[in-house]
């Protein structure tokens, strides 16, 4: 008796995988793949339009900073040119004139006197004149006969420039402590004091010699 084969044709396995639709979970794995895949790309676009952006920035930065310096150049050439000051000469003889007025006509013997040391200016010149009003460029001097008993300048004292024009006058005080001043700069209270007598107070530029005030006559008693 003959067996019967199976009804199943063949090459119906293969066909029948090929025919088969994708289980749900197949499905949704096939989703979210494709979901991430579209996360990727539009992160990248992200960064790609982020760089393009700051680089522009920076480009833009750059020349901003390029167009600034030229501003800058044209700007310092619309400057006015600074004024000239080379017609301004030291002051002399020619153009201040130096007043002396003592305080009293008289001190005692280990007291002290006060000067009113003015310089004024008697010159024309627009641009004026330049001066060193200090201690040691506008000396006070004391003498006695042709013997200088005290100056000024001894100890230095920093310069005090003045620009002197026209109707410009500078008043300091100068202290004599009646005493006597030596070659070397030496604290007043150790000076020794002069003895009572008749001297001879008078104001003068030190690059100046000539430049003098009229002289005043103080009694020591």
């Amino acid at each position: 008796m003959a067996q019967r084969k199976s009804g199943r044709p063949v090459g119906s396995s293969a066909s029948n995988q090929r025919n088969r639709k994708p289980s749900k979970r197949q499905r949704a794995i096939y989703r979210r793949r494709r979901i991430v895949a579209v996360l990727v790309l539009v992160v990248a676009l992200s960064l790609i339009s982020f760089c393009i952006y700051s680089l522009g920035r920076g480009l833009g930065a750059v020349g901003d900073a390029l167009g600034y310096g030229e501003r800058v150049a044209l700007s310092r050439k619309s400057v006015p040119d600074p004024i000239k000051t080379n017609d301004i000469t030291d002051c002399s003889s020619a153009n201040v004139e130096l007043t002396l007025t003592p305080a009293s006509q008289s001190v005692a013997v280990g007291g002290s006197l006060d000067f009113t040391a003015t310089i004024t200016y008697t010159g024309s010149s627009k641009a004026g004149c330049l001066i060193d009003g200090s201690d040691s460029s506008r000396v006070l001097t004391i003498t006695s006969g042709k013997q200088t008993i005290w100056r000024s300048d001894v100890c230095e004292s920093d310069s005090r420039m003045l620009l002197m024009a026209k109707g410009d006058s500078d008043k300091q005080t100068i202290t004599w402590n009646a005493d006597s001043t030596g070659a070397k700069c030496v604290a007043d209270s150790e000076l020794p004091r002069v003895n009572a007598g008749t001297y001879t107070a008078q104001l003068s530029l030190k690059d100046f010699p000539k430049t003098v005030s009229d002289p005043v006559t103080i009694t020591v008693q």
